[in-house]
């Protein structure tokens, strides 16, 4: 999937341009992976109609008898030991390497990096490969990224370079089938789990997709899912209007316990659980009325006993601060300061540490059409972008 240029003549600051060349020079446009001189895989080399992809998928594309391939973009029929390594773009990349590692140290000595803004790294999954994504989820022992979407296998596997490793949970409406997933989150132990609105179930698989329970406990309609530190499921309702917890026996495929810890919520979908301090965020979606002319969403946080500790909404936030968003999910990061999705704007925002002032920053300000979902991992932010069906690491 190659990405758009900048328009000619319209303004760009230089670091706008750096993350333009990151983005559209210095990757591969088949597999999105970052060239690497080091790795012979990796190399850029140059086809015969002057487009350039990694050793690796000028492999995968051509035939083996004819060692021709069609150039994906220009559809030039290229002869493969036409091609040639591609110096000026390692050149290049060794270029900026340096120069942000001079930058990025000069910024620590200044201020430091704590409040700077998340520059996108990795762009992986597009068209085909993922199909209007919903939801995703990360293995923080390996990296690990669990995908849902609208494909006939409907959880996809990636490494975390954003390789597709396997998908499991066929299209269908029996227990171990999956009809419209919309939500994923994995456990301590590496199990799976998906929210299916269409057999209106929430369904547990092991990491290479077997299928271990099915949870009905009496689901309207379950939306969001996470987990919890100690293995605990945590569902929204958005037509009964809970926030339900279900505890189970992985190794048994059994449930030990279900029921509502949150009622009275008004269509929550989002679902967050933060590992630091064991809070539970929520989005609702509230439905229009005579006060409140428009939709609009509503963010609550609950403490660990589900108590609420902090609640705002768009509202306030256009009012406060002067911001105009549609918050669409959320997250905590490894500090327990609470992340939200802005599908209206294309952006990612923190709060910060709610528990003191709230300060809403952005956080991710480019490149998202439509972010659906995001988790973090140790320093990178994972974002689901149900606009180019990509997932997008910021680092």
């Amino acid at each position: 999937m190659a990405h758009s240029c900048p328009r000619r003549g319209s303004p760009r600051r230089p670091e706008g341009t750096l993350r333009e060349i990151q983005v559209n020079l210095l990757e591969c446009k088949v597999c999105f992976e970052k060239f690497n001189p080091q790795r012979a895989d990796r190399r850029p080399q140059n086809l015969s109609c002057g487009h350039v992809l990694c050793v690796e998928c000028i492999g995968a594309l051509s035939h083996p008898l004819l060692r021709k391939l069609e150039c994906p973009f220009c559809r030039q029929l290229c002869p493969v030991d036409a091609t040639s390594h591609c110096q000026a773009l390692c050149d290049l990349q060794e270029l900026l390497l340096f120069s942000h590692v001079e930058k990025q140290e000069v910024g620590e000595e200044a201020s430091g990096v704590s409040g700077k803004a998340l520059r996108l790294c990795l762009t992986f999954g597009g068209w085909g490969t993922l199909i209007n994504p919903t939801g995703l989820a990360v293995m923080r022992s390996s990296g690990t990224v669990f995908v849902v979407h609208d494909g006939e296998k409907r959880v996809v596997v990636f490494t975390p370079q954003g390789k597709k490793r396997h998908a499991f949970g066929q299209r269908g409406k029996a227990s171990e089938e999956l009809c419209h997933p919309v939500d994923v989150a994995v456990t301590p132990c590496g199990h799976v789990v998906v929210t299916d609105a269409g057999d209106k179930g929430v369904k547990v698989f092991t990491s290479r997709g077997n299928h271990v329970i099915t949870v009905k406990a009496g689901f309207s309609l379950p939306w969001g899912v996470d987990t919890d530190s100690g293995g605990s499921i945590l569902v929204s309702d958005v037509q009964a209007g809970t926030l339900s917890r279900i505890r189970v026996d992985y190794k048994h495929g059994v449930t030990l316990e279900e029921g509502a810890v949150a009622s009275h919520l008004e269509h929550p979908k989002a679902v967050a659980c933060c590992g630091a301090n064991g809070h539970t965020a929520v989005m609702e979606h509230v439905s229009e009325d005579v006060l409140r002319p428009a939709s609009y969403s509503r963010l609550t946080v609950f403490t660990p006993d589900f108590h609420v500790l902090y609640q705002t909404d768009t509202l306030s936030l256009s009012l406060k601060a002067s911001v105009k968003m549609n918050m669409s999910a959320v997250t905590f990061d490894t500090n327990g300061h609470l992340l939200v999705v802005d599908s209206l704007q294309g952006m990612v925002w923190t709060f910060g540490n709610v528990q003191s002032v709230p300060v809403l920053t952005p956080l991710v300000a480019e490149h998202l059409n439509r972010p659906v979902g995001l988790v973090p991992l140790n320093n990178t932010l994972i974002v689901v972008d149900g606009g180019d069906h990509t997932v997008k690491m910021y680092s």
